[in-house]
């Protein structure tokens, strides 16, 4: 039994040897930091700000509106026909349910849009690692964010920003 988990210890340090020999070429790169320095990230910004910016003011303008009606109600509803005061609270009642619904479809529009445009901006980073791993020969290339310590691994966060730019 013992030999046997000698041998496998062995094996296993062989192994890991191995591998580390075959990829001896280890590069980190800062994605996150690229992706902040973009400058492609403001313009993509502008762009949903713009496409967002006629259904932002709507549902603005519904939420003012909402408020102003609830605001009467508690203002006037000691002087309101019971029939009035019914009649104008199912209508804020309406006009909320259409609101909240409105602002759910907002908000998840948006949030897809934004996540559409990042996953396009982290693509191209990631083709630029490639490009730059592939012209320099690494055959690792690790996010730095991910990485506690690397001693002998180059940082290529620099080439992969031009590359992107």
């Amino acid at each position: 039994m013992k030999k046997l988990l000698c041998a496998a210890g062995l094996g296993l340090a062989l192994a890991v040897s191995a591998g580390v020999q075959a990829a001896d070429k280890i590069a980190v790169v800062n994605v996150s930091s690229i992706f902040q320095q973009l400058p492609q990230r403001a313009t993509v910004a502008k762009q949903l700000e713009s496409e967002f910016q006629g259904r932002a003011n709507d549902l603005q303008s519904q939420e003012r509106d909402l408020q102003t009606k609830m605001q009467k109600l508690q203002r006037d509803a000691s002087t309101m026909k019971a029939s009035e005061r019914s009649r104008m609270e199912k209508d804020i009642m309406s006009q909320r349910e259409a609101f909240s619904t409105k602002a759910q479809a907002f908000d998840q529009d948006n949030r897809r849009r934004q996540t559409e445009e990042r996953n396009k901006l982290l693509s191209r980073i990631q083709d630029a690692v490639k490009k730059v791993a592939d012209s320099e020969g690494y055959d690792v290339v690790i996010d730095a964010n991910a990485v506690a310590y690397a001693s002998n691994a180059k940082d290529i966060t620099a080439d992969v920003l031009k590359q992107v730019k």
